[in-house]
């Protein structure tokens, strides 16, 4: 298969799980994926979900809260009414619990606790033929990637890439590996609206029927290093053989 080369449109971190996230000019990526990348989430308290982490599939009011990395080590979340709140603020989780209608407590972890140390890549060629495709505009953060990249690759060509293919930009290598890695399978998160305004559930209709649910490839670091806006990027893909794993 042909090698591909562009550069690094976007980085997207998302630092608690199903909460909004920040956009950044760099990132460091190592043995986590992206370093703080889904590091903190929220666990529901009810009677008959207690210790379950809350997502978006059970509380879409999770999308009217934004979370940053700011100047700290922590998150500072944000709330609707535009209220800023540190990690280690006591009253945080009682907002929160408010907020989304449900007791909670807040959870912490030494990395990513929502899919493991991988990354997920989005393209801009793929991006702009599903708007063509469905004839509007698709917000990128519905697909809550790390790394957003313009290649030379066709539209979808990454639906095709399998375990050997690497990704390099700037100081990082990325690769299928084989499990839990290669084009990802969606769940039904993306037919959310990115701030949590209405769902669109035509999208993933869509993506089912024509793309056997596929957008983006996850990856895991082969290289670690900083990522830069702007960093050259090479893809060198292998073809795909067999099932891949759901994200």
């Amino acid at each position: 298969m042909k090698m591909h080369r562009g550069s690094l449109r976007r980085l997207l971190r998302w630092p608690v799980k199903s909460l909004r996230g920040e956009e950044l000019q760099e990132a460091l990526f190592d043995d986590r994926g992206m370093a703080g990348d889904r590091a903190y989430s929220l666990v529901d308290d009810r009677d008959d979900h207690a210790g379950k982490v809350l997502t978006v599939r059970r509380r879409s009011g999770m999308l009217h809260w934004r979370a940053g990395y700011g100047s700290g080590d922590t998150p500072e979340l944000t709330a609707p009414d535009g209220t800023v709140w540190q990690w280690h603020d006591p009253g945080l989780a009682g907002a929160l619990a408010r907020s989304l209608g449900t007791p909670l407590h807040l959870r912490a972890a030494d990395g990513q606790q929502d899919r493991g140390p991988t990354v997920l890549v989005t393209f801009e060629a793929s991006l702009v033929a599903l708007e063509a495709e469905l004839g509007r505009p698709v917000d990128l953060r519905r697909f809550r990637p790390n790394l957003h990249l313009g290649l030379d690759a066709p539209a979808f060509a990454e639906e095709g890439w399998g375990p050997g293919t690497t990704l390099t930009v700037g100081e990082v290598e990325l690769a299928v590996v084989g499990d839990h890695t290669g084009p990802c399978i969606r769940c039904a998160v993306p037919s959310w609206d990115p701030d949590g305004r209405e769902r669109w559930p035509e999208l993933q209709k869509w993506l089912i029927g024509e793309h056997e649910n596929k957008f983006g490839v996850i990856m895991r670091v082969t290289r670690p290093g900083i990522a830069r806006r702007g960093d050259q990027a090479v893809a060198d893909p292998r073809p795909a053989a067999g099932e891949l794993r759901v994200r």
